[in-house]
C-alpha cells in the first residue's frame, strides 16, 4: 500500500514538471512600450466634500503605472476644471494649487504636471489648500487627469478615474 502511494507521488511529479513548457513569450505589443496610465486612488470618480475652512491640505493620491524603467520622465498633467459648473471655486480666492509643504503652484492655464523620474511605477499626490473665501455658499470644481501624449510617450487615464468633483461649503 505504500509503495502504491510513493508511485502516485512519483508519477504526479514527473508530470508536474513535464507539462511545464519553458518557451519565451513576447513582452508585449511593441506600440504599448511607452504607454502609461496616471489614475485618482481609489480607482472611482467619487466627489468630495470639504468645509472652506478646513486648514488641513485636501489630498487626491494619483497612481501612475508602469512596467519598465526609462530613460525619460514621464509627465502626467491635470487639470482644474469648471466648465459646466454653477458658481465654481476660483483658483487664488477659494483654494490653491499646492506642494506637499503648502507652496502655491503657479499655472497660467489652470494646467498642472506630475513628473514621474524615469517613468517608473509610483504614486503621488495632489494637494489643495483652502482659502476660507467669506462669500456664502457652496462652490465647486473638478480636478480631472489628462491624457498627454508626445513623440515618447503617451500618458493615459482611466474613465472611471480621472476626474475628483471637489465641493467646499
Amino acid at each position: 500500500m505504500k509503495s502504491i502511494h510513493y508511485i502516485i507521488f512519483a508519477f504526479i511529479t514527473v508530470a508536474i514538471f513535464a507539462s511545464c513548457e519553458k518557451k519565451d513569450y513576447p513582452r508585449g505589443v511593441k506600440e504599448m512600450d511607452h504607454h502609461y496610465y496616471a489614475i485618482f486612488v481609489p480607482n472611482n470618480n467619487t466627489g468630495v466634500s470639504v468645509n472652506k475652512n478646513q486648514a488641513a491640505l485636501v489630498k487626491f493620491p494619483v497612481q501612475f503605472y508602469s512596467t519598465f524603467t526609462r530613460d525619460y520622465d514621464a509627465v502626467a498633467k491635470y487639470a482644474v476644471v469648471k466648465t459646466g459648473i454653477t458658481n465654481p471655486a476660483i483658483v487664488g480666492q477659494d483654494f490653491n494649487i499646492v506642494d506637499k509643504n503648502g507652496n502655491v503652484i503657479q499655472s497660467p492655464d489652470s494646467t498642472y504636471t506630475m513628473v514621474f523620474p524615469k517613468s517608473v511605477q509610483a504614486s503621488d499626490t495632489i494637494y489643495i489648500k483652502l482659502l476660507n473665501n467669506p462669500t456664502p455658499g457652496t462652490r465647486k470644481i473638478e480636478i480631472q487627469m489628462m491624457e498627454n501624449k508626445t513623440d515618447k510617450f503617451y500618458v493615459d487615464i482611466f474613465s472611471t478615474a480621472f476626474r475628483r468633483p471637489l465641493e467646499i461649503k
